[in-house]
């Protein structure tokens, strides 16, 4: 959804008795492109499945340039491989080393979509180093699918199936109808794709809603796990315990918090986090302040009070629970998830009820307080530069006074 949770590597909280987080610098986080830059005028409502940071080109500059000679500008960067077997049709994301591009394969006429990374810069070849070595591993229907790769010396090209259907909770939102047999389908889809990942030793390390995209608008689409740029591949026989500080805030483990070396357990409770929000549209651990959230999730203090928790199932409320454990020796593995009876039996046992109302307008609430928070930084943000800039602007004033009368004494 729109003004969603960014990924951010976590912050040290101040005054917090447990050393909680080591401070890592993102390798590269996405934000929302402001550009929406389109390679033919195939419509302006193409929503970047993959969030992008704010573009920095002049706007002036893209006006005065006509548009036929920055489609052929941009198709010029493409290696010669790519253009011969894709026809490069629109910019939809963009990275600090990256950029999403849809393209349509010129003999199938198949949509697919590129991941052209940058890998002359050493953070964007650790990303993409990454990424490569999970999914050239992994092939499963609730998983994307890697199609194939182009390497040169500075870039590679990663063609990529394209998930057309959109997020999961706009879905919901769309959707009119939502019950817990709707979000028991839901979360069987994604933990069969946690499940196999676990089995090869893979960790995603960021799952959340934003991560699970639908493959097509229809009503039968598959969910499917998107972004691995976090995640962690074990061969058979390594050490499976694992110590980088990574994730989105909201969703981190506890274990993470402490940093202690951890497994992958924490998919599963980021697992908890999402069940909750799919039940009820809010977040269990949520406050702008980190050291405060991070207390949250420490503790593992939530509660089941508001809409629509009381039509909502104890089966339901049983299995969050048997995810957001502190200990991950006592959370559930993705099979044991499975194994569960509220998943089991598809909620045939629970309420029914239409939970679609609280749910969307929990869902909608949050968005707006999200968007507003985000303006009022961006607002905070301007005063203080414009601020900044007028006292330069008055100290100039002040020096070039001072120059003045100094010429003037020696001139009198």
């Amino acid at each position: 959804m729109g003004c969603g949770t960014s990924k951010v590597l976590p912050e040290p909280p101040k005054n917090v008795h447990l050393d909680l987080v080591k401070k890592v610098e993102p390798s590269s986080g996405y934000k929302t492109d402001v550009c929406k830059l389109f390679i033919k005028g195939e419509g302006d409502a193409i929503k970047s499945a993959i969030p992008s940071p704010p573009c920095y080109t002049s706007p002036h500059a893209e006006q005065s340039e006509p548009r036929k000679t920055r489609v052929a500008k941009y198709r010029a960067k493409f290696d010669p491989r790519v253009t011969a077997k894709y026809d490069i049709k629109a910019l939809i994301g963009r990275g600090s080393f990256s950029r999403v591009v849809r393209v349509e394969h010129k003999a199938t006429k198949q949509p697919y979509a590129i991941k052209l990374i940058e890998t002359k810069y050493r953070e964007g070849r650790e990303v993409c180093e990454s990424e490569l070595c999970v999914l050239r591993r992994v092939r499963h229907t609730n998983i994307i699918q890697l199609i194939e790769v182009f390497e040169t010396q500075e870039r590679v090209y990663m063609v990529m199936e394209l998930a057309t259907g959109g997020e999961l909770f706009d879905r919901i939102i769309a959707k009119g109808s939502f019950t817990e047999r709707d979000a028991t389908r839901v979360l069987q889809m994604v933990l069969d794709g946690v499940k196999y990942l676990h089995t090869l030793g893979i960790t995603h390390r960021d799952l959340k809603p934003e991560n699970l995209l639908y493959y097509h608008p229809g009503m039968d689409s598959k969910i499917m796990i998107t972004d691995f740029g976090l995640a962690s591949a074990r061969k058979k026989g390594d050490d499976c315990l694992m110590k980088t500080t990574c994730g989105t805030p909201e969703y981190i483990a506890p274990e993470i918090l402490v940093r202690k070396p951890y497994t992958n357990s924490v998919d599963m409770w980021a697992l908890g986090v999402i069940s909750y929000i799919l039940l009820s549209g809010t977040m269990p651990f949520e406050d702008e302040n980190r050291t405060r959230l991070y207390r949250q999730i420490l503790k593992g203090k939530y509660s089941y009070s508001g809409e629509p928790w009381p039509s909502v199932s104890n089966l339901a409320k049983d299995f969050i629970d048997r995810l957001l454990t502190v200990d991950p020796s006592d959370r559930m593995t993705a099979f044991q998830a499975l194994k569960h009876p509220w998943v089991v039996s598809m909620a045939a046992s629970s309420s029914m009820k239409n939970l679609h109302r609280s749910i969307s307008q929990n869902l909608l609430k949050r968005a707006s307080s999200r968007c507003q928070s985000t303006k009022s930084a961006q607002s905070t943000r301007s005063s203080r530069s414009t601020k900044s800039n007028k006292s330069r602007r008055v100290r100039e004033r002040e020096l070039r006074e001072l120059n003045l009368r100094y010429q003037q004494q020696c001139n009198g």
